[in-house]
């Protein structure tokens, strides 16, 4: 490389390590520089010794006895969290005031300003290492937040900053500057990372309204979080500058695309209200479609419903199937549901005795209900090979998965006619053979 005609940027930076050596040589043969540099210590270890004396205060007073989770307990577990910002803070208060006083003797404190721009980049690096715990804002602060203050500590921000401006990105028939772009996605990311933790708390709240029904709770649940992220998008286009007029035109064509391409999403959408509305069907019901598949719902979204099957599998129906097909909904939040055993006893039996002796074993088992109706147990048919009877028996909940009740109830069944000797009959066949004469074998066919 020609060191006589260096490349611009290399002529630019030389230039800058130039500037900064002529001010550290400034700052070296300057008795104010040093004045400053004395102040920046004794800040330093005065921060340290009331840190050390408050801290054990602070932590002994925000932290609230294990058993407690109200809001003020939330709130200053919180708190908690930031007391070790508390060492840097209070270095760059006390750097700030000593850049008061150098400033008013020396007439200059850029010495005692640098140190306060590190002790507040200090501050940045313990929040993002130390106290975020979400993983999109320590994402945030360890690419954002903390390069800013590094480049606010060394003083060139206002450079960068208008370097990021002056950079100009052509988009079609659009346009913006670099700085935009930084402060479109920070802005937007922390908005919608605040919208999301909003949900998240009206969800749990909402949810934890037991006197709410089911159904009412979900629809609260949908109504808040459609009414949250509208609010962030708004406030995002208001940071961002962006008129909202400016969007006419996008919102025509969404509209056409919603009639062409998207129109089983506005369907689904809106078939997904109609269900909140109605409360037809709910988390935690256990339903059959029309097509045979049955399984319990345990998620609503706005474009369908997930169902987990007994064997683990997740089947996801959009909401239109539930208003356009038929659905049975065999449970709602806990109702019963009746179901029946079928069985038979011997020919030789007096089936007199049947009825009063099944119900008795079925309804002592303990999920059996009485009401609304106690077991009922009936005459069938006159089968081949026995006498056909069925139980009937109400239960709550759905007789699969993880409840066996038809099991149980045949377990019951058999142990009570084994008890009382009664033959549990098996298919039996009796072949006749007409036309033979005795001792003439059958012909081979």
């Amino acid at each position: 490389m020609d060191w006589d005609n260096p490349p611009p940027i290399v002529q630019q930076a030389m230039d800058y390590a130039m500037q900064g050596w002529d001010i550290a040589k400034g700052w070296l043969l300057s008795p104010a520089a040093w004045s400053q540099f004395a102040l920046l210590i004794v800040a330093y270890l005065l921060a340290v010794v009331i840190s050390r004396r408050i801290r054990p205060v602070l932590t002994q007073l925000l932290t609230p006895p294990p058993d407690q989770d109200h809001v003020i307990a939330r709130a200053r577990r919180m708190v908690l969290l930031f007391v070790p910002l508390l060492l840097p803070l209070l270095a760059y208060i006390l750097t700030g005031a000593g850049e008061s006083v150098t400033r008013s003797i020396f007439g200059s404190g850029g010495v005692i300003a640098f140190g306060k721009r590190v002790f507040l980049f200090l501050a940045v690096r313990i929040l993002v290492r130390d106290i975020l715990a979400d993983p999109f804002l320590k994402l945030l602060g360890k690419y954002i937040l903390i390069p800013v203050a590094g480049l606010y500590a060394l003083g060139i921000l206002d450079l960068v900053t208008e370097k990021l401006s002056t950079t100009i990105v052509p988009l079609g028939n659009m346009s913006f500057d670099l700085l935009w772009l930084v402060k479109a996605i920070v802005a937007g990311g922390v908005i919608f990372w605040l919208g999301r933790w909003s949900n998240d708390q009206s969800a749990n709240y909402i949810q934890s309204q037991e006197d709410m029904r089911p159904a009412t709770r979900q629809l609260a649940v949908k109504a808040a979080e459609i009414a949250i992220f509208g609010a962030a998008f708004l406030v995002l286009m208001n940071v961002l500058g962006i008129s909202l007029t400016s969007l006419a035109v996008l919102g025509g064509a969404i509209g056409v695309g919603l009639g062409f391409g998207l129109q089983k999403i506005a369907s689904n959408f809106i078939s997904g209200v109609i269900l909140l509305l109605e409360g037809q069907a709910t988390v935690g019901d256990y339903v059959e479609l029309d097509n045979g598949e049955a399984g319990t719902i345990v998620k609503t979204t706005a474009r369908a419903m997930i169902l987990e099957t007994f064997d683990g599998r997740w089947i996801v129906v959009p909401n239109e199937d539930f208003i356009t097909t038929r659905v049975v909904n065999y449970s709602d939040q806990g109702s019963a549901n009746r179901y029946e055993a079928p069985f038979s006893v011997s020919y030789d039996t007096d089936i007199n005795l049947i009825p009063p002796m099944v119900e008795k074993a079925v309804g002592d088992l303990p999920f059996v209900l009485n009401d609304p109706e106690a077991p009922d147990c009936e005459l069938r048919a006159f089968g081949d090979s026995g006498v056909e009877f069925a139980v009937e028996f109400w239960v709550n909940g759905i007789d699969d998965g993880k409840n066996k009740f038809t099991p149980q109830v045949l377990f019951a069944i058999w142990n009570v006619l084994k008890d009382n000797n009664i033959e549990i009959p098996f298919p039996q066949r009796v072949v006749h053979h007409v036309g033979l004469d005795k001792g003439t074998p059958p012909p081979v066919t």
